[in-house]
């Protein structure tokens, strides 16, 4: 699997602050539905940014849901609830859930990578000390394709690919939109 060339010119910002999550969002599309990537410009991503995040934080998004303060960003179950939306051509679509990873990040990047080393993506929610405040999303590895020791991280503010080291999770340096700390990540859940 590779990222489309769009992803990785760093044109596909988020369109405003409170969107970073949806951009996660409509980035995890755009990998699993080739002809959608295809089509992807700067202006259709940011059409379809603002869409999802009125979608997922309505009161009907996939059926009746809470709804949430658009201000306050992109929920990690509404984030949980899409990306098991989202099926890989061939695959059967994963169930993902929401995991605290604040209290033991080391353990939490391990699962990051094991859901990008299937070919999964996975959504990390980053901030201060304090609480959450910035959601990006890891990039599936190719499966079969050579182990890395970092993640491959679409970060929404900047519209780039970055890397993502252990260390810089486990020292709390993430260094993502200015945000260092691993809050939580929604991963495929594997019991």
């Amino acid at each position: 699997m590779s990222e489309p060339v769009a992803l990785l010119g760093g044109r596909l910002r988020q369109p405003d602050a409170r969107s970073c999550g949806a951009s996660a969002l409509v980035a995890a599309r755009m990998l699993v539905d080739a002809d959608y990537a295809a089509a992807v410009t700067p202006g259709v991503f940011a059409r379809d940014v603002l869409a999802t995040h009125r979608r997922v934080t309505g009161l009907t998004g996939h059926g009746l849901q809470v709804p949430w303060p658009r201000a306050l960003g992109t929920p990690p179950w509404a984030v949980a609830r899409e990306l098991s939306a989202l099926a890989r051509t061939g695959a059967a679509a994963a169930r993902y859930a929401t995991r605290i990873a604040v209290l033991r990040p080391g353990t939490a990047f391990d699962r990051v990578r094991t859901a990008v080393g299937s070919g999964r993506s996975a959504a990390l929610y980053v901030g201060d000390r304090w609480c959450p405040r910035h959601v990006v999303l890891a990039l599936p590895i190719t499966p079969g394709a050579p182990a890395v020791p970092h993640l491959r991280v679409y970060e929404p503010a900047s519209g780039r690919v970055v890397e993502v080291t252990r260390e810089s999770v486990v020292g709390h340096r993430l260094g993502l939109a200015g945000w260092q700390r691993l809050w939580l990540v929604v991963t495929p859940d594997d019991r």
